[in-house]
């Protein structure tokens, strides 16, 4: 079920399919299964072209090479950890991933600076983090109409007012959902 072997992980779709990238192994750091990552992307459809992504608490990359190797026209990956970085910048290098930005800092505190607006939102923090509540008061801002945000945990998640879990899968340890916002008119 691992989708990482020695610090490496294999793309599974896309232009990209089959090209492994390196990851730093780092405490808390687990990479979405390859699993996950093919119901992710036949949810979403195998063909990003145009969509700008977002991927907070990147670590491995997995999800953010994955979505810009099916097309997405930006993917911007936020990391905190400088070993998880560098090696998000060494893979983007190796994939000659233009339309990757890889950017270091907070999520929380990128949320609250950054001012543009994504059509998907991919968040897979540490299990250990306590932040579901800060991540999804701030994050309709940052959202297009009709954008998507795919949660990663440990429990499924309950999302509360405002929001709808518009589909949802668990494999071994991890429960992913996509949401989406709701307004008075119905969801965005």
């Amino acid at each position: 079920m691992a989708a990482s072997r020695g610090g490496e992980l294999r793309i599974i779709g896309g232009a990209w399919r089959s090209r492994r990238i390196r990851f730093a192994e780092r405490p808390g750091l687990r990479p979405t299964p390859d699993r996950v990552r093919e119901t992710l992307f036949n949810w979403l459809g195998q063909d990003l072209g145009g969509w700008h992504c977002l991927d907070l608490f990147a670590g491995s990359g997995a999800l953010g090479f994955e979505a810009a190797s099916r097309g997405a026209a930006r993917v911007v990956m936020v990391e905190c950890d400088g070993a998880a970085l560098r090696a998000l910048e060494a893979s983007r290098q190796a994939l000659q991933a233009a339309a990757v930005t890889v950017q270091r800092g907070d999520a929380l505190e990128f949320l609250h600076q950054c001012r543009e607006r994504f059509d998907l939102v991919l968040l897979d923090p540490p299990f250990a983090l306590d932040c579901w509540a800060s991540l999804l008061d701030s994050l309709p801002s940052r959202l297009k109409t009709g954008a998507l945000v795919y949660c990663e945990r440990g429990a499924a998640l309950q999302p509360g007012p405002g929001w709808t879990v518009v589909r949802q899968g668990r494999a071994g340890q991890v429960c992913y959902q996509l949401l989406q916002t709701v307004t008075e008119k119905g969801v965005t």
